[in-house]
């Protein structure tokens, strides 16, 4: 159940589908001055070394994060630039990417005055790890189950919330959790912004998701983007989704241009796709 370490993956075309679509929700968000309540449910660590024993053992950055750095002259979208403007911050410009940083990392970069971040991570080392890095930079980090956090934690206190719900689902249960925890979350605060991350598996597990979702009854106005690898594994993980939920005016079309940057074997070697789940 506490085997998994994002260690091994960070930085991979994943982390750039998940942390770009954060990136453009928390600068279209802080266009208005009201502050926002950020919630990480499975914040991991908040510092990857790429050049680690973990990052090189799948060296999956270097179809992610690092194709995406070496192209950054020529992406096309302008919603790419605070992103791009925190790995240099965090490594330079010249040369590869050294240092990933993890999902609260990105909500911390981001941070303003007023707005609150908590990271929920269960993991014992990961937990400690997180800790010993949030202690000044303005994160509250709480050792418990992400999911259950959260629900414990609405309505907050500031009058707006952007929540990112991202576990491995290595437990096949995540997919139908994350669906009621979202569920339960909505109906304590239905204009939040609700940012859910899952993987695309050969075995299809993630249709439970998104089963669960497609009600119209349910839960309203979800996003849906997909981004699936040209040269897909025969088995595991052969593509990235996000679900957003009451995304700002205007994220589709922005979000799509963005990963359209993404497309053809020159960059991640990915093709993506948009469309609504539910509207609203």
């Amino acid at each position: 159940m506490l085997s998994y370490l994002h260690a091994f993956h960070a930085g991979n075309f994943a982390d750039v589908q998940k942390h770009a679509a954060l990136s453009l929700a928390l600068t279209m968000m802080q266009a208005k001055r009201s502050a926002i309540a950020c919630f990480d449910t499975h914040a991991g660590s908040a510092r990857y070394d790429l050049g680690g024993d973990r990052a090189q053992k799948t060296a999956e950055a270097d179809w992610g994060v690092q194709k995406l750095w070496a192209a950054k002259s020529e992406l096309l979208s302008s919603d790419w630039a605070p992103m791009l403007e925190t790995l240099a911050r965090w490594n330079g410009l010249e040369g590869p990417l050294k240092l990933y940083p993890g999902s609260p990392a990105w909500f911390a970069e981001f941070h303003r005055p007023g707005d609150a971040v908590t990271a929920f991570e269960l993991h014992p080392s990961e937990e400690r790890h997180l800790a010993d890095w949030a202690r000044e930079r303005g994160v509250k980090v709480r050792h418990e189950d992400g999911l259950k956090g959260l629900l414990k934690c609405l309505p907050p206190a500031q009058p707006r919330l952007l929540t990112l719900i991202d576990p491995s689902y290595e437990i096949k249960t995540d997919y139908e959790a994350v669906a009621q925890t979202l569920l339960s979350a909505w109906k304590k605060c239905r204009h939040g912004v609700y940012l859910i991350w899952y993987p695309l598996l050969t075995s299809g597990l993630e249709q439970r998701l998104i089963d669960a979702l497609a009600n119209p009854g349910t839960v309203r106005k979800i996003l849906r983007s997909e981004v699936r690898l040209n040269q897909a594994p025969e088995r595991g993980m052969v593509g990235s989704g996000m679900l957003v939920v009451n995304p700002p005016w205007g994220f589709d079309d922005r979000f799509q241009s963005m990963m359209a940057d993404l497309e053809g074997p020159e960059r991640l070697g990915l093709s993506s796709t948009l469309d609504w789940l539910v509207p609203e």
